[in-house]
C-alpha cells in the first residue's frame, strides 16, 4: 500500500511547478495577466515586477541599461529565496526540475544500467563565475544564450526548435547517469542560488535521537554532500546547495527530518 505521506511534498512540488508553466503559457497564448513573462522576467497581475537575479548581474556586467522594474524584480525574487525559502526556485519552481527526475524515473522503470561519473559540485561554481566574468567581457548575458530553462519554456511557448537539442542531451545524460548531473554539478544558476542562500530562514533540521541511520534520505537527496550531520548530530542542514525539496523528510519514518526556521532548535 503506497504511503501518501511518503509523496506529500513531492506532489505539492509538481502542482506548483506544472502551475507555474501552465499560467506562463495562458500568459502567452490567453493573454491572462496573472504571470505573464518567462523564468527570466516576469510580472504578477501586471503590477509586481519579477527577475532572474543571476540573468540581472550578468546583464548588469555586460553593460546593459535596465529599466527600474527589472531591477526591482531581481531585489524582489533575490529576498524571496536568499532571506526565506533558500535554493527552492531549482526544487519547487524550475522546469527543468521535471525533465531530470522524469528522466532518472525512466532510467529506474528500464532498470537501465546507470554510469558512474565522479564529478565535483564545484565545477557549477566555475562555471557562475566564468558567466558573469564573460558577460563583462563580451558584452551580452553568456549564459542565458544556452539556459537550458529559457529554452525550455521558449519551446513550450513556440514550438520545437533547435533548442530542443540541449533539453533532449540533459535528459539522455540523466536518464544513463547515476549522478544528478545538471543540477548538482553544472547548472550555475544552481550554484548561483547555494551561494546566496546558505542563511535562509527555512531549512532542513535534523533530530539525531529520532536517527536510526536507515540511510533512506541519503537514497533521494540530489544534494548528498548536504547530509553530513544526519546520524551525528542535531541541528539545520546549513548549506546553501540544499534545495528544500523535503524529499529527505517524506522518506524518513523517524521523523527525524523536519522543517522549521533556521536559529530556532525547540527540543521536542
Amino acid at each position: 500500500m503506497i504511503k501518501l505521506s511518503t509523496w506529500r511534498y513531492l506532489l505539492w512540488r509538481r502542482l506548483i511547478q506544472i502551475s507555474v508553466m501552465l499560467v506562463f503559457m495562458a500568459g502567452n497564448y490567453l493573454e491572462w495577466s496573472i504571470l505573464r513573462g518567462n523564468y527570466s522576467a516576469a510580472s504578477v497581475i501586471n503590477q509586481i515586477p519579477l527577475a532572474d537575479p543571476f540573468a540581472a548581474m550578468q546583464m548588469l556586467l555586460a553593460g546593459a541599461v535596465m529599466g527600474v522594474d527589472i531591477l526591482i524584480g531581481a531585489a524582489i525574487v533575490f529576498v524571496f529565496y536568499t532571506v526565506f525559502f533558500g535554493r527552492a526556485f531549482c526544487s519547487w519552481i524550475c522546469p527543468l526540475n521535471l525533465v531530470i527526475d522524469l528522466a532518472h524515473a525512466v532510467g529506474k522503470r528500464l532498470k537501465l544500467k546507470f554510469i558512474e561519473i565522479r564529478m565535483s559540485s564545484s565545477i557549477r561554481y566555475y562555471i557562475l563565475a566564468a558567466s558573469l566574468i564573460l558577460s563583462g567581457i563580451l558584452g551580452y548575458a553568456v549564459f542565458e544564450l544556452v539556459n537550458p530553462i529559457s529554452i525550455l519554456h521558449r519551446g513550450l511557448i513556440f514550438g520545437i526548435g533547435m533548442g530542443w537539442g540541449i533539453i533532449g542531451a540533459i535528459f539522455l545524460i540523466e536518464l544513463i547517469v547515476k549522478e544528478n548531473v545538471w543540477c548538482s554539478k553544472l547548472c550555475p544558476l544552481g550554484g548561483f542560488y547555494s551561494v546566496t542562500t546558505r542563511y535562509s530562514l527555512v531549512k532542513v533540521y535534523h533530530k539525531k535521537d529520532k536517527c536510526t541511520n536507515c540511510d533512506a534520505c541519503f537514497a533521494v537527496c540530489p544534494e548528498v554532500q548536504v547530509l553530513d550531520r544526519v546520524g551525528h548530530s542535531s541541528g539545520f542542514i546549513r548549506y546553501g546547495a540544499c534545495t528544500n525539496c523535503a524529499r529527505c523528510i517524506e522518506v524518513c519514518d523517524d521523523q527525524a527530518l523536519q522543517f522549521r526556521i533556521f536559529g530556532i532548535s525547540r527540543k521536542r
